[in-house]
């Protein structure tokens, strides 16, 4: 559970988010219509994650209450939604009371977004003027064990955090995908390697930290800071 207290966001906060326990059009279209099954379970690796694409959906949470950010920047993950799509995916078939997608009305994105809705919901948490939520992957085969996000109450910040499950990407994946990173760092335990968007309207960074011995990524930290006047 994320756990820290706002009072500047600053690198020094944004660099003890990476030691915490992350856009809808990168997500696979899948919805079904009216009457039909959803799809079988789509797979989904490390490598469709985009860092970049989450930076509209914090910012337009950094202008909003702390909950409805919340919502706006989980709603918008490419990587829960895969993950939630999957779930429906085997738990909606025709004739499941509890979710059936045969029914007048049905799609994939609408049931994903309706369970996201629910996940803010039930583990929202408020702890030292921030809002934050903790959503564990327990489904093995995925690429990623939890996301968190977490929204200043007091500031236009907002943060998602990604864990990476064992060896799913290397740090070579990540400056293949990224080019070389503005910055680099090395601390006792783990490296970092440290990307950023620069707008006219907010400055979005990724700090991906990496196990130096085998290159493993652990986890990527995504910042975002409005700017003020924009």
């Amino acid at each position: 559970m994320i756990a820290l207290s706002v009072t500047a966001m600053k690198p020094a906060m944004f660099l003890f988010l990476l030691g915490l326990s992350l856009t809808l059009s990168g997500l696979p279209s899948s919805a079904s219509s009216p009457g039909n099954p959803p799809a079988a379970s789509a797979a989904f690796s490390a490598d469709d994650f985009d860092w970049r694409e989450m930076a509209p959906a914090l910012f337009d949470a950094s202008a909003l209450p702390a909950e409805e950010g919340l919502k706006i920047m989980l709603e918008n993950s490419q990587v829960l939604r895969a993950y939630v799509a999957n779930d429906v995916r085997a738990e909606c078939k025709p004739g499941n009371s509890r979710c059936d997608s045969s029914q007048d009305g049905f799609t994939l994105d609408g049931e994903v977004t309706r369970r996201i809705d629910g996940i803010v919901k039930e583990g929202l948490l408020h702890q030292n003027k921030c809002a934050v939520i903790d959503y564990p992957f327990e489904r093995q085969s995925f690429p990623f064990t939890q996301i968190s996000a977490l929204r200043s109450e007091n500031r236009q910040d907002a943060y998602v955090v990604l864990q990476f499950a064992d060896h799913t990407y290397r740090a070579v994946d990540v400056q293949a995908k990224y080019g070389q990173p503005y910055d680099t760092d090395i601390f006792d335990r783990y490296s970092v390697f440290k990307y950023r968007q620069v707008s006219a309207r907010y400055i979005s960074k990724a700090v991906f930290e990496v196990n130096p011995v085998d290159g493993a990524v652990m986890k990527v930290a995504i910042s975002l800071k409005a700017k003020k006047n924009h």
